[in-house]
């Protein structure tokens, strides 16, 4: 079958990539489509450290082919979207619902892939750039079957993530300010996220004025092109303040356009080793600075709320997929998102 693989030196698109059957508590899936994300980027980069060969892709969506024993939630034909959360459910942190800090879902890659006879990574427990990837059942969510795969894909990272972060993890409240530094695919959901939480000024910054439209469609209320003007709209600061890019510049940045008591979230992945600074001293008004995993989703029950959201109208989907390319167009996949030329592409199978 047809994978997106990476050696350590090159990306290649393959088509002698294998699979496994499903295991107990796993389910098989066909992938339908499979948003590109900048981590899977940052992957090849280097920003973030993973062992190789790698099938890439954590952004995913597509049917059921099968499932493992003791599976029940999802039965074969289901269409699901996938989550890179391969949580246990029974440890103390799965069981007071903050599946992104199990234990078990971090750092512990499989290898249900093999290519010549030579086993292969998953990428985030997931692999949604492979015709057909083995996960865990708590990660598979049932979806809607009106809901077109291309959209329903972008709802495991990108949605999850940027709306998760104003919810959950934030708990932006009914009247208040947010800022969001960076507009691409995890800014727009933030963005998306303030608006059906109630945020009175929503003021979106990037460097690219071009992405003013889309910014305001998704829930901005102001544009700027750099914090510079950001103290003209919000004199006393912001109440929440998300970077979204992974710069520590911006992250100071964001730490200084905080009002009293507020918060900045970072969702933007720096390098591993990279460090920032800030004035401890304005720190001392009840600010915060929170770190953000996942949206600290709990992908079972926020993918379905999210999806719902969708088919009310409510959250933006369709118009987060700028463009779909077929998986054997990868490399232009790629060279668009480095670019900035799409909010989100999505490969398609």
């Amino acid at each position: 079958m047809r994978g997106v693989v990476f050696d350590g030196e090159q990306i290649q698109v393959v088509d002698d990539l294998e699979v496994r059957e499903p295991g107990p508590g796993e389910v098989l899936v066909a992938i339908s489509a499979a948003g590109l994300c900048h981590s899977d980027l940052s992957v090849v980069d280097g920003t973030i450290p993973f062992p190789v060969p790698v099938v890439l892709g954590h952004e995913g969506a597509g049917v059921v082919e099968a499932v493992g024993v003791g599976v029940t939630h999802v039965s074969p034909g289901d269409h699901v979207a996938l989550s890179t959360l391969a949580n246990c459910g029974t440890c103390a942190e799965c069981d007071r619902g903050r599946p992104t800090m199990c234990r078990q879902a971090i750092g512990r890659p499989g290898k249900p892939f093999s290519r010549g006879g030579k086993p292969v990574y998953q990428f985030a427990s997931n692999s949604a750039f492979a015709e057909r990837t083995v996960v865990k059942a708590v990660q598979a969510v049932r979806i809607p079957k009106d809901i077109p795969m291309p959209s329903a894909a972008l709802i495991g990272c990108g949605v999850l993530t940027g709306v998760g972060a104003v919810l959950n993890r934030a708990r932006v409240g009914l009247g208040e300010s947010v800022v969001v530094i960076g507009t691409g695919g995890i800014g727009l959901n933030v963005l998306q996220g303030a608006r059906i939480a109630g945020a009175l000024t929503i003021v979106a910054v990037d460097a690219n004025p071009g992405k003013e439209a889309v910014a305001r469609e998704f829930g901005a209320t102001h544009f700027l092109t750099s914090v510079e003007g950001v103290r003209e709209i919000l004199p006393d600061g912001a109440d929440h303040a998300f970077e979204c890019v992974g710069r520590v510049e911006l992250i100071r940045q964001a730490v200084d356009l905080l009002d009293r008591h507020g918060q900045a979230v970072l969702l933007g992945v720096p390098p591993a080793t990279a460090e920032a600074s800030f004035l401890v001293s304005s720190m001392y008004l009840d600010k915060s600075i929170l770190g953000c995993r996942y949206g600290s989703s709990r992908p079972q029950r926020d993918i379905a709320l999210y999806a719902q959201l969708y088919r009310e109208g409510r959250l933006l989907l369709d118009e987060l997929v700028t463009e779909t390319y077929p998986v054997e167009d990868f490399e232009k996949a790629a060279g668009d998102a480095e670019a900035g030329r799409v909010a989100r592409g999505v490969l398609t199978f």
